[in-house]
């Protein structure tokens, strides 16, 4: 039987949740004396460590360097919505190519170019900004108010598809994300890289929320810590920001110790099961032979606790390992619930799909792979080796 050990060697928003909640917001003051950010801060000569680099690797480490996000070019991702707009309606859809900007960058210059407030624009997911990404926009316009979008055209932004539909893009609504991810300058053996992507096409990954949650060195944790100490936040983005960064950190030190002991990638007693592309789950009471074919092959993937009020419905085991590690942030978690956010869960593992490669040259290669909705690049990268970003 194959085993992927890996010391082998809501409302569904991008910031899960946290915009949309509806209790008064009273936080608790963190006055325990614990750091819930101590291990990114202290490094050495005063710097700030990697922010991920607290979480356990699933693989060993490889001795593999390299670049990326060279240029935007070398980091393209298209979000795939998973249905077509109804080709009418008071929204107008516009499917766009941004290059070099953020996502609020993009929704700005759209908003400003149709004379339309910000809250008007929809989006479904936070696109890189050192990239190439594509993806869809909802602007409330009447078709006879409706501008040149043609105009907007850029060097970072352009127009790829116009069209209409009755509701506004929500939070959450695509299905996947396509990406091409260029590696430069390796400087390891290539048969080393394609063992490492072979197994990773059958085992998968770590499904940690990337560094890019966290803010440049972890500042989205410290302004959370600053949240919840009293610290008031009026703008209703950067504050949703800040608990779903709080909320990642936590989830990610849950996942990290299921790493740690081998089970992040199969089910256990006790479990809640989530089914491959869903927020389904369902609990596990013992693991037969059919379950543990239906994990080999993807179809289902232990969960992981996205803190807040309310019972995750874990057995024994899983539920004293998880209580463990949250309890090291048992101010944030008290916070989170009290913030209106409810219990939720997301999936231990990243089910890579349509993952292939191709060496351009003997120190550049190219990957190509889908991605679920919320899931993160570079957690696949993590995996394969040691990579500098064009900062």
């Amino acid at each position: 039987m194959k085993t992927c050990l890996l010391r082998f060697g809501f409302d569904a928003d991008p910031f899960m949740g946290v915009l949309f909640h509806k209790r008064p917001s009273r936080f608790y003051m963190v006055t325990n004396g614990s750091n819930p950010i101590g291990d990114i801060e202290g490094g050495a000569g005063g710097q700030d460590r990697d922010v991920m680099q607290p979480f356990a690797h699933a693989y060993d480490p490889l001795p593999i360097s390299g670049l990326i996000r060279q240029a935007p070019e070398d980091f393209v991702v298209v979000e795939v919505l998973g249905f077509e707009p109804g080709g009418e309606g008071e929204h107008q859809w516009l499917q766009v190519e941004k290059r070099g900007i953020t996502t609020r960058d993009a929704a700005r210059a759209l908003a400003n170019h149709a004379g339309t407030p910000l809250r008007e624009i929809g989006y479904s997911g936070l696109k890189d900004r050192n990239a190439v990404a594509t993806q869809w926009f909802s602007v409330r316009v009447r078709p006879s108010k409706e501008p040149d979008w043609q105009a907007l055209h850029s060097n970072s932004l352009r127009i790829v598809e116009s069209t209409r539909h009755r509701r506004k893009l929500r939070r959450g609504s695509h299905r996947a994300n396509r990406f091409r991810v260029v590696l430069r300058n390796l400087d390891a053996p290539s048969m080393l890289l394609q063992q490492r992507l072979t197994a990773i096409q059958r085992c998968g990954v770590p499904n940690y929320f990337a560094a890019q949650r966290f803010g440049r060195a972890g500042e989205n944790l410290r302004r959370a810590e600053q949240l919840f100490a009293g610290r008031a936040e009026r703008d209703r983005f950067k504050r949703g920001l800040y608990l779903s960064a709080a909320r990642a950190w936590i989830f990610n030190h849950v996942l990290s110790q299921r790493v740690e002991v081998g089970t992040w990638d199969r089910l256990q007693p006790g479990d809640m099961a989530m089914l491959d592309g869903t927020r389904s789950v369902f609990p596990v009471t013992d693991v037969d032979a059919v379950l543990q074919r239906r994990v080999e092959n993807g179809d289902v993937h232990p969960s992981g606790p996205l803190a807040g009020s309310g019972d995750g419905g874990v057995g024994r085991d899983v539920q004293a390992l998880e209580a463990a590690v949250i309890g090291r942030f048992s101010a944030w978690d008290a916070a989170l619930a009290d913030a209106g956010l409810r219990h939720q869960r997301r999936s231990l593992r990243v089910w890579v799909d349509a993952l292939r490669w191709t060496a351009c040259a003997s120190d550049t290669w190219v990957l190509e792979f889908n991605l679920q909705r919320g899931q993160f690049a570079t957690a696949l990268l993590r995996e394969c080796g040691r990579f500098t970003a064009q900062q």
